[in-house]
């Protein structure tokens, strides 16, 4: 059964005035979250309800709803609110990313949002806000940014694009530094069956060709060795006459590294 489904099936058998909000409202709206089967339901004060697969969670006020697949859904700013309560920094700039991606929202109106927040995650979803960026492809570039960011490195544009002298896009990085022709690339694909990657790789030697240097970061060093990502963009920066500063160790509360073998 879809998502769609599955939420319909919850409000049907909700009280009046429910709607799906949370993690199943982030999804509805085209937002990142971590993996769960529970349809998250909002119900309104002075009402119950129980039903097996279904979260249910009980707002002193229902916050403003909308209406996604035919479904009441809290709309997406209140979404990202009430998932703050739940999330951790870098999955909830993950959402916001996401939801941004989606076209459900921008970065803006989340600000907005946070600002004019009270109660519990409002800390955390103000911090996360203040970190959504438009024109992010992925969770994990989300997640390299972020890395990037709180280990004190200073913030790389996002979606950079170069254009031909006729106005054709040539190349779009992930991540970069302009200013020093630095491209950080997160590279998730299946080499293999990537009919594009022969195409990039011939791109990518014409802009070494005109002076960029490339960090290319792939699903294992992000997931095992991001001290090693830090590093290696560290030397890179270094190398091209950017100041780096001493990093922090802020980054190691949000990411893993894992043990060299002796």
């Amino acid at each position: 059964m879809t998502l769609t489904l599955r939420a319909q099936a919850a409000l049907t058998a909700a009280p009046a005035g429910a709607m799906i909000s949370h993690h199943t409202a982030a999804k509805l709206w085209g937002g990142v979250v971590p993996d769960t089967s529970a349809v998250h339901v909002s119900i309104p004060p002075g009402t119950s309800f129980s039903r097996a697969g279904v979260i249910v969670h009980r707002p002193h006020t229902l916050p403003a709803v909308g209406t996604r697949r035919r479904v009441r859904v809290t709309r997406p700013e209140e979404t990202f609110l009430a998932c703050a309560a739940y999330l951790a920094l870098v999955e909830l700039v993950v959402l916001g990313d996401s939801l941004v991606g989606a076209g459900a929202t921008t970065a803006e109106a989340l600000i907005t949002a946070a600002a004019h927040r009270r109660g519990r995650g409002t800390r955390l979803a103000r911090s996360a806000a203040a970190l959504v960026r438009r024109g992010v492809d992925s969770p994990p570039e989300t997640r390299l940014r972020l890395l990037l960011c709180l280990a004190g490195l200073p913030e790389p544009e996002v979606d950079h694009r170069i254009y031909s002298e006729v106005g054709q896009l040539l190349y779009r990085f992930d991540l970069s530094y302009p200013q020093i022709k630095l491209a950080i690339e997160y590279d998730g694909r299946h080499h293999e069956r990537d009919p594009y990657r022969g195409r990039d790789l011939l791109r990518r030697e014409d802009l070494e060709a005109d002076g960029w240097a490339f960090v290319v970061v792939v699903t294992e060093h992000l997931n095992g060795t991001p001290g090693d990502v830090l590093a290696r963009v560290a030397r890179v920066m270094q190398r091209r006459g950017m100041p780096v500063p001493r990093l922090s160790e802020r980054w190691r509360q949000h990411f893993s590294q894992r043990e060299r073998p002796a």
